[in-house]
């Protein structure tokens, strides 16, 4: 089940090859990693797909594959539009964005709630969700969920994982980064010490130095 910090690609906006970037979010902690870009043709998709999973087989990872072809693997992310239902394979994950998707959700695990903050990636989804509907979703959410957009900095984080989430999902934060490695590290610690700190003792972190991010999930 993916939790933590999960990442999603997008070769557009990635400061280096996008491989480059997923292995050094992989050395800063990151073991979730949703591949995205769908307008490549499938067999260089296929080709990518068997080339990020094997970065992060190594460190005990798992590669998702948005859309209802895993390419050669056993985990799926599908939009709020469809399939319905979602085929059979190993993990299968949904975005949703408000009470009315998830009640669609029929076999899937987890789903992605978004979008938490404001941001570039996800605009079309009407105002943020912000923490407050972040928990009110999780609250009615029949499977685990995670959180998307805009989330940035270890405060976002922390929020995120205050309101229900089990991890987050991060676009920019990571692949805009001009040091990927330092961002997931920054992020991955910051969800560490929300989920295992009792709420009292936790320190309010310092956000991601600008030489570490680039911009909105």
């Amino acid at each position: 089940m993916p939790s933590g910090v999960v990442v999603l690609t997008d070769r557009r906006v990635a400061r280096w090859p996008l491989v480059e970037v997923v292995a050094a979010a992989v050395r800063g902690g990151v073991r979730w990693v949703v591949l995205r870009e769908k307008d490549l043709p499938r067999a260089e998709r296929a080709a990518l797909a068997a080339e990020l999973r094997a970065i992060l087989a190594e460190a005990g990872g798992t590669l998702v594959v948005a859309g209802p072809d895993p390419l050669g693997g056993d985990a799926v992310h599908l939009p709020a539009a469809g399939p319905y239902p979602p085929p059979r394979v190993g993990l299968v994950g949904r975005s949703c964005h408000d009470a009315t998707e998830l009640a669609r959700l029929t076999a899937e695990d987890y789903t992605v709630l978004s979008p938490v903050y404001p941001t570039r990636t996800k605009p079309g989804y009407g105002p943020p969700l912000l923490p407050s509907g972040l928990a009110a979703l999780t609250q009615v959410s029949p499977v685990p969920t995670l959180a998307l957009g805009g989330i940035e900095t270890p405060t976002q984080v922390r929020a995120c994982v205050e309101a229900g989430a089990v991890g987050v999902a991060v676009l920019g934060a990571v692949m805009r980064a001009p040091d990927p490695t330092a961002a997931a590290t920054t992020l991955t610690n910051a969800f560490t010490e929300a989920v295992t700190l009792p709420p009292g003792s936790r320190q309010v972190p310092a956000a991601i130095p600008a030489t570490a991010t680039g911009g909105e999930a």
